[in-house]
C-alpha cells in the first residue's frame, strides 16, 4: 500500500520551472480578512523611481517598528504591528500601503490607522501620494438617504451611494477632504464571511485604478493643442504641395519629414500612458461590477457615477490617441507621396542628363571619325611627298623615272594602305581597353 502510495507522487522534476512560481502567484495577494468595526487607509505610490524606491520605502517602514523587511524583488507583504496591520502591494506603476485597524471606536473617520504611521515617514512620500483614501466599516441597519448622520459624514454634494453583494451599504462622495484624504462608509448589513475584506479591497482597486487611468487626462488635453497646430501646418503643407514646383519639393519635403518625426515622437511618448488608461478602466469596470450594485434612489451608484465622470475622460484620451494616430498616417502618406514626386524629378533629371552625355558621346565619335579622316589624308599626303622627293632624287640622278606617273599610282595605294592601318591601330586599342571577364 505504501509503494502503491509513493508511485503517486509526482517527482519533483517532472515540474516546469515556472510552474511553482505561477502557482504562488495566484494565491499570493488574499482579501483582506476584516471584521466591523474596522478602519482601513490606502495609500497608492506612483513615482518614476520605480521598484527600488518603493522597496526602500517600506524597508524604511519596517526598521521603524523593527520589523524585518520582505526580501529584494518582493511583489507583495503583509504583517501584524499590534495596533494596525500593513498589507503592501507593488503593482507595474504603482505600489499601495493599506493599513487596517479593528475595534475602532467612536465617531467613523475619528479615529484612523494613519494615527500610528510616523511622520517623518510620510515626508518620505513628498510628491509621490497618487490616492489617499479611509474606509470606515460598521455594522447596522440599512439608511435611507435622508439619514442626518449620512449628510454629517458627507455634507458635499452629490453623494454616492449603493447595496453592494446583497448584504452591505457603500456611501462615499469620491471628494478629498481637507485632510487630503477620500472618504467611503461601507455598513454590513447581512455580509457573509470574508465580504466585507472583498468590498474594501475593491473600494481599494476602483480609486487607485481611476486615478491611475485619469492619468491619461492632462497628456490627452495638451496632445490635442498640438494636434491642432500640427493640423494646421499638414493643411498648409498640402496646399503647397497641390502646386508643382520641382525646386521647391525638396524644401517641401523637408518640413514634412519634420512633421511626421514630431507626431511620431508624440504617439512615442503617449502611446504607452493612453494604452495604461485603457487597461485601467476595463479593471474599473470589472471591479465596480464585481460589487453586484443595487440603485438606492435619490443617489446615483458608483457605476453611474463613473459613467459620467470616468467615460468622457477616457473617451477623450481613445478620441486624442486615434487622432494621433491618424494624423501618423495622414502624414505619412504625404511624405511617401512628395518623396515619388520628387524622385520622379530626379529621374527625369537624370534622364536628360543620360540624353546629354549619350549626345556628346555621339558627336565625339563624328569628331573622331573625322579626325581619322584628316589623320588618313595627312598622312598619305605626307608619305607621297616624301616618296615624291625620293622619285625627283632618282630622275635628277639620270633615271628615267616618270615621276607623276608613279605618284598617281602610289596616290590610291598609300591611301588604302594608311587607312588599313588606322582601322588596324583603332581594333587593338579597343581589344586592351575592353574588360577582362572574371575567371
Amino acid at each position: 500500500m505504501m509503494r502503491n502510495s509513493a508511485a503517486r507522487l509526482l517527482a519533483p522534476g517532472l515540474n516546469h520551472p515556472q510552474r511553482l512560481k505561477l502557482a504562488a502567484e495566484l494565491h499570493s495577494r488574499p482579501f483582506i480578512s476584516l471584521a466591523a468595526p474596522a478602519c482601513v487607509s490606502h495609500l497608492a505610490i506612483h513615482g518614476d523611481e520605480g521598484a527600488q524606491y518603493d522597496e526602500r520605502v517600506l524597508a524604511d517602514f519596517c526598521v521603524r517598528f523593527g520589523v524585518a523587511a520582505p526580501a529584494p524583488g518582493a511583489q507583495h507583504f503583509f504583517h501584524d504591528f499590534g495596533h494596525f496591520r500593513l498589507k503592501w502591494e507593488r503593482h507595474t506603476e504603482f505600489s499601495t500601503f493599506t493599513f487596517i485597524e479593528h475595534n475602532v471606536s467612536g465617531e467613523a473617520f475619528s479615529e484612523t490607522p494613519m494615527r500610528h504611521v510616523p511622520h517623518d515617514w510620510l515626508a518620505m512620500l513628498d510628491g509621490k501620494v497618487i490616492v489617499a483614501s479611509h474606509i470606515a466599516t460598521e455594522c447596522g441597519e440599512r439608511y435611507e438617504l435622508g439619514n442626518p448622520r449620512l449628510r454629517r459624514l458627507f455634507p458635499a454634494v452629490p453623494l454616492v451611494g449603493s447595496r453592494v453583494l446583497g448584504g452591505g451599504e457603500l456611501w462615499t462622495d469620491f471628494l478629498i477632504g481637507p485632510d487630503g484624504f477620500s472618504r467611503f462608509l461601507l455598513r454590513d448589513t447581512g455580509l457573509r464571511e470574508m465580504q466585507l475584506g472583498r468590498v474594501v479591497q475593491r473600494i481599494c482597486e476602483i480609486e487607485t485604478y481611476v486615478m491611475m487611468a485619469l492619468l491619461a487626462l492632462p497628456l490627452a488635453r495638451s496632445n490635442a493643442a498640438l494636434l491642432e497646430k500640427v493640423e494646421e501646418d499638414v493643411a498648409r503643407l498640402g496646399l503647397r504641395m497641390q502646386v508643382f514646383e520641382p525646386a521647391a519639393d525638396e524644401a517641401l519635403l523637408l518640413e514634412i519629414t519634420q512633421l511626421a518625426a514630431k507626431v511620431r515622437s508624440m504617439s512615442f511618448d503617449s502611446g504607452y500612458r493612453f494604452s495604461a488608461a485603457q487597461a485601467y478602466h476595463r479593471i474599473v469596470r470589472a471591479r465596480i461590477g464585481e460589487l453586484r450594485e443595487k440603485r438606492i434612489e435619490g443617489v446615483p451608484t458608483v457605476g453611474e457615477f463613473m459613467d459620467r465622470r470616468l467615460v468622457p475622460a477616457m473617451d477623450t484620451c481613445v478620441s486624442v490617441a486615434a487622432r494621433q494616430e491618424a494624423l501618423a498616417n495622414k502624414v505619412s502618406r504625404s511624405n511617401d507621396l512628395l518623396r515619388t514626386r520628387v524622385s520622379i524629378a530626379q529621374e527625369r533629371q537624370s534622364q536628360r542628363v543620360l540624353e546629354s552625355l549619350s549626345h556628346s558621346a555621339a558627336m565625339q565619335l563624328r569628331l573622331q571619325q573625322a579626325v581619322e579622316g584628316l589623320s588618313v589624308v595627312a598622312i598619305s599626303y605626307y608619305g607621297i611627298s616624301l616618296g615624291a622627293y625620293a622619285l625627283k632624287a632618282l630622275k635628277g640622278w639620270g633615271a628615267g623615272v616618270n615621276v607623276d606617273g608613279v605618284v598617281g599610282v602610289l596616290l590610291p595605294l598609300v591611301l588604302g594602305a594608311t587607312w588599313l592601318g588606322m582601322r588596324r591601330m583603332r581594333h587593338q586599342l579597343h581589344v586592351r581597353q575592353a574588360p577582362t571577364p572574371a575567371q
